[in-house]
């Protein structure tokens, strides 16, 4: 079979393309077919059983219990292996939210150390201060990230005017320190997105992983998202 796509003579897109993330959780359904599977399996197990007893056949009724058991042994440790994913899920999470919340108290300080020379936005900063708890969700994360780089900015920007302001030694030791948890939370986001691609990818997977997710009602994991400000900053130039 030939290639489906052709690199070298199909039309290509020249002016190129914005790509989103969809924000939307998908849920995982199964079909009644797909839903029975498991227990046609089971029945074929026990009758292989009752035919190896009466028969006298235990070599039969054995690979019949073998076949029995199989998809509820394997549902379990699917089921076992998604909470266990999860968990994953939430460990990379809280490493983000770690880093966030340490870089909601840089940028506090940062504005703290400043405040007196320069003319930063109060609105950002007292909206900053809402996350020092750090206990962010799928929804607010992203919110905090965007915040904190719009912070980030002004101050940035403001002290282009202040140079002066930059051989301080706490100024420059706060900036260090935000530019480094920002790349940070950009690993750690990469973490965090590998393990709800791998997610969202099993959940689907046919038959026993798809079945078991939809009756426990599993969705899709939304992906950690880059804010506009992100996006915009990456089409200026930087030299």
């Amino acid at each position: 079979m030939a290639n489906q796509l052709d690199e070298m003579n199909s039309e290509i897109m020249k002016e190129g393309r914005e790509i989103h993330v969809i924000p939307k959780q998908i849920a995982v359904t199964a079909t009644s077919g797909e839903k029975i599977l498991p227990y046609i399996v089971i029945l074929v197990g026990i009758l292989l059983i009752a035919y190896g007893i009466y028969s006298k056949d235990y070599i039969v009724g054995a690979i019949g219990l073998v076949i029995g058991i199989y998809p509820w042994l394997a549902m379990g440790k699917i089921s076992a292996h998604f909470n266990a994913m999860e968990q994953r899920i939430q460990t990379a999470a809280s490493e983000i939210d770690n880093y966030m919340e340490q870089r909601v108290i840089i940028l506090e300080n940062l504005a703290k150390l400043v405040e007196k020379s320069i003319n930063t936005d109060e609105k950002i900063l007292t909206d900053i201060a809402k996350y020092r708890s750090g206990n962010f969700t799928d929804e607010t994360r992203n919110e905090a990230d965007r915040k904190m780089n719009i912070a980030t900015k002004n101050i940035n920007i403001a002290l282009e005017n202040y140079p002066e302001l930059k051989s301080q030694d706490t100024i420059q030791d706060a900036i260090q320190q935000n530019s480094y948890l920002q790349r940070e939370i950009t690993a750690a986001r990469t973490l965090y997105n590998d393990a709800v691609n791998t997610w969202n990818r099993e959940i689907f997977e046919f038959p026993l992983k798809k079945i078991v997710a939809a009756k426990e009602g599993r969705t899709t994991r939304i992906p950690f998202i880059a804010n506009e400000e992100i996006k915009q900053k990456s089409k200026e130039v930087f030299f």
